[in-house]
């Protein structure tokens, strides 16, 4: 129980230390947002301002920048709708309805993006129930809001979180299920336990979340770099996880059908032989090699040199039908993280044993 306890706490902390900077930016760019509307723009009640920086910035993963434009857009079209119609029918509730519907249903006509649309409805709403007639205007309004934006995008370029550590944090979680999976597939097999055959099926069906996480966090990091001067200098180091987004996840794709095979192995007559089980251990080692040298920043030569090993091992004679899918399987997951550490695929289906005739170690 004290060590499930610690494990969170230590989770929460290292997302809370990923997280930090954007509530910096947050707390630091609603706070100058108000200011500059005020005090410089002169607007009594800049509400859109410091929301915007909020709505821009965020606390999660995603497309700042694209953010921006979708709030500013959706809100001029919320507040010119809402403006518009108020003037003319006054306020009340099936006014509300109607300035809502029809703000909403311009936003999906001109972009169908979820925050695009609820901004320009919630502003509607503001117009139409909160802002009375005789303050700011919509243009008043909209200024507010492209200022919540350009600060907000001034603050991630001041105050960013490092791009590295977000890619690096989430690539680990995607490599250390890969390697999980193939560890687990490789004791079901020395140990012939279906029973944990399952579990490691169980654990690569749980994949594609941590997959989809990755290019969300990846998205960012290359935001960061692209709006952070502090930053520009090392995109090329952010360029390494761009390479292994793509053959990472096919890998994880892979791994769950040799999990689903290593499974059906177990109950055939000629189960796979304790060899090609020590081949997904020395796999899956690679895996974690390769999350090491990307997170430290190296070119993964180690990692590649270790895949290149499995790659040209003899393979294992008279196997039943099941490991010889896993042996395909596995030797398609070898691919795809070589194509991670920067192979081509040429080079890196070139690396293994061919088919027809196994390899001889000298």
């Amino acid at each position: 129980m004290r060590t499930r306890l610690n494990d969170l706490v230590k989770e929460r902390m290292g997302t809370f230390g990923l997280i930090a900077p954007s509530i910096a930016q947050c707390a630091a760019g609603a706070a100058i947002a108000w200011v500059v509307a005020i005090e410089l723009l002169g607007h009594p009640r800049p509400f859109f301002a410091p929301i915007s920086v909020l709505i821009c910035v965020g606390v999660g993963l995603g497309q700042r920048l694209r953010r921006v434009v979708e709030l500013v857009v959706g809100v001029s079209v919320g507040v010119g709708v809402g403006d518009l119609l108020v003037s003319w029918i006054g306020s009340g509730a099936w006014q509300l309805a109607l300035v809502v519907g029809l703000a909403m249903t311009v936003a999906v006509l001109l972009n169908s993006g979820a925050l695009f649309v609820a901004q320009a409805g919630s502003s509607a709403v503001l117009v139409a129930t909160l802002v009375p007639s005789e303050g700011a205007g919509g243009l008043d309004r909209m200024a507010d809001a492209l200022t919540g934006g350009v600060i907000a995008i001034a603050a991630v370029a001041l105050l960013p979180a490092s791009p590295f550590a977000i890619a690096a944090k989430h690539l680990s979680a995607v490599l250390d299920a890969l390697s999980t999976v193939l560890e687990q597939a490789a004791q079901a097999i020395e140990r012939r336990d279906a029973d944990l055959a399952a579990e490691a099926l169980e654990e690569a069906r749980t994949t594609q979340a941590a997959v989809e996480e990755f290019g969300a966090a990846l998205q960012t990091s290359k935001e960061i770099t692209m709006i952070s001067p502090l930053h520009w200098h090392r995109r090329a180091r952010l360029a390494r996880y761009e390479t292994a987004a793509v053959p990472v996840d096919l890998a994880l794709r892979n791994a769950r059908v040799l999990a689903r095979r290593t499974l059906s192995s177990l109950g055939e007559a000629s189960p796979p032989p304790a060899a090609l089980a020590e081949a997904m251990r020395e796999v899956s080692e690679a895996a974690l090699l390769l999350q090491l040298e990307l997170g430290a920043g190296r070119e993964p030569t180690l990692a590649r040199q270790a895949l290149l090993a499995v790659a040209a091992r003899e393979r294992p004679r008279e196997l039943g039908f099941s490991a010889h899918v896993i042996i395909a399987q596995l030797r398609s997951v070898v691919v795809d993280l070589l194509q991670a550490t920067g192979m081509d695929h040429v080079e890196a289906t070139a690396a293994l044993t061919p088919l027809d005739e196994p390899a001889h170690r000298d």
